[in-house]
């Protein structure tokens, strides 16, 4: 008769630890790893640019170049606008975009949820949300800066617009995505369907909302600066109008550089509510090899 030991704990410790170690190392090789072919294309996109617009085989008066941009981001932070500090202008862009951001983010999310569990809704309200999302946005731009004006209001609801079709389809999706035996379980245990709707059928479509988010922000900055360059008294999108009517490419790439950190910056602190509100989902495949 035969016997199979079980390792010692201090052992079977030990294994887990290399083998967290090793997981550890290898996430770290591959992150340095992406981080060197991010700035490999760099180096790549913009060396070539500039080499090519100095050997004159793209003309930089239409393209701009890369040294040209540099010198338009200093002036624009040490000089200021014409309609301003770079600040000034920047934080008004922000303002109405982050503001346009919640305002579609909260009625996708509302809309979504409540056409997703209510079939009736869904088809009444459901031709009208496809011709008001087939209507280009340029024209509801101008239809907003016509009704309210030159001011934020405008910059506001085009940048809702955007976002609230990105974020309402992906809302509607992830609830029509949740189990139905999971909802009819809750049902038959007493559940209102405010309790439903709180404990099962919002947290099943949280991934969906999530994802959405990281796109939607960006739309929202869309809508914002093309509000702006429509009709505005101040914004990046004003400088981009004033800077495309003046032949000016550099500082038109300079503001979209702006505009680009500040994406990036929006797409990170997305990622940490990412991360604070779905901490009850069992982490991924990828994520599971960094534990």
């Amino acid at each position: 008769m035969t016997t199979t030991s079980t390792p010692h704990p201090s052992v079977r410790e030990t294994r887990e630890t290399d083998l967290q170690l090793a997981g550890r190392r290898a996430l770290k090789r591959r992150t340095t790893t992406v981080w060197i072919g991010r700035v490999a294309v760099a180096v790549f996109v913009i060396g070539g640019w500039q080499w090519f617009t100095s050997a004159g085989w793209v003309d930089k008066f239409f393209y701009g170049q890369p040294s040209g941009i540099w010198d338009s981001l200093v002036r624009l932070f040490t000089q200021g606008t014409a309609f301003g500090t770079i600040w000034e202008n920047l934080w008004i862009t922000v303002q109405e975009a982050f503001l346009g951001f919640l305002l579609g983010t909260v009625t996708g999310v509302v809309f979504g949820i409540l056409l997703g569990s209510n079939r009736y809704l869904a088809s009444v309200f459901g031709p009208y949300i496809k011709i008001v999302n087939s209507i280009p946005r340029i024209v509801l731009g101008s239809i907003f800066i016509v009704a309210f004006g030159l001011g934020v209001v405008p910059k506001v609801l085009l940048a809702a617009v955007l976002v609230f079709f990105v974020v309402f389809f992906n809302a509607f999706q992830g609830v029509r995505e949740v189990d139905p035996n999971l909802v009819a379980n809750v049902r038959v245990l007493g559940a209102s369907p405010a309790q439903v709707a709180r404990h099962v059928t919002i947290p099943s479509a949280m991934t969906w909302i999530i994802a959405s988010l990281h796109t939607a922000f960006g739309f929202a900055i869309i809508g914002a600066l093309v509000a702006e360059v429509l009709g505005a008294q101040h914004g990046i999108g004003l400088i981009i109008s004033q800077s495309q009517g003046n032949f000016d490419p550099n500082t038109v790439f300079a503001c979209m550089v702006i505009v680009a950190v500040v994406t990036l910056v929006a797409e990170y602190l997305i990622t940490l509510l990412e991360k604070a509100l779905l901490k009850w989902r069992p982490p991924s495949r990828s994520e599971a090899q960094a534990i």
